[in-house]
């Protein structure tokens, strides 16, 4: 590490539970991150200001107006552009040694398969259930922790998915891949702007345990938070053993 990283990390090389050693696992870390809207935005901030060394951004869309209300990496004058490289720039102005790989592309197999051997975590920032269940998918494919959010209206909600665990369950065993899941998106049900901005942050901060080393709490547990009385709860759920994408892991 240098004199220069040493003073900027400074402030989480005082923590015990990170120090020298975690910092320096954070910059050797590859962080995948998919969706750059809403949770997208708070994660890629906070992932790069931290120091996590390389992050792959996943989003096909490009910034609009309405975005700006809750997106915090962007702003009026990117409306337009491709939001990973929007981000990107907001990435660079905080941190510009983080190595930056901005995918204007939807996930798929493909892509996943590509960008995730040796990540050391996978954020899911996007708003539908199809991509959420390829996500999770390839978590379990490639032996990835995954960190999930969701936030619509005044509700939010975080768990961690950790493939390396045996007890562990994924998030197809929370949330079954059926026909029968109602899809809701911001553009038909409203968000409330700093609902997301939670939510993200914790995704940040759950990513950053992980690669640290500190594990979470979170694997096998629901986090939900009502944003009107900002009220948290949790539930535990298990494994499934008939799942049908983590049983035989």
């Amino acid at each position: 590490m240098t004199d220069e990283q040493l003073l900027r990390y400074s402030r989480h090389i005082l923590l015990d539970d990170i120090g020298i050693d975690g910092q320096e696992r954070l910059l050797a870390a590859h962080a995948v991150v998919v969706g750059a809207g809403g949770l997208g935005s708070p994660v890629a901030l906070y992932l790069a200001s931290a120091g996590v060394g390389r992050i792959t951004l996943i989003d096909p869309d490009t910034v609009d107006a309405t975005n700006l209300q809750r997106q915090i990496a962007h702003d009026l004058s990117r409306v337009g552009l491709p939001k990973v490289q929007s981000a990107q720039v907001a990435m660079h102005a905080i941190n510009p040694e983080v190595r930056i790989e901005a995918l204007v592309q939807r996930a798929d197999d493909a892509l996943l398969d590509r960008v995730l051997p040796g990540a050391d975590v996978l954020l899911d920032c996007t708003d539908n259930f199809r991509t959420r269940h390829l996500i999770n998918r390839a978590s379990v494919r490639h032996g990835v922790p995954l960190v999930s959010g969701a936030a619509i209206r005044f509700d939010g909600q975080l768990s961690v998915y950790d493939p390396r665990q045996p007890a562990s369950p994924c998030y197809a065993c929370l949330f079954p891949d059926t026909d029968a899941l109602e899809e809701t998106r911001c553009a038909t049900m409203g968000v409330f702007a700093p609902l997301v901005g939670i939510i993200g942050t914790l995704q940040a901060a759950e990513a950053l345990k992980l690669i640290v080393g500190m594990g979470s709490r979170l694997v096998g547990r629901l986090l939900m938070l009502d944003g009107r009385g900002l009220a948290f709860s949790e539930v535990a759920f298990p494994r499934q053993p008939d799942c049908p994408v983590c049983s035989r892991r």
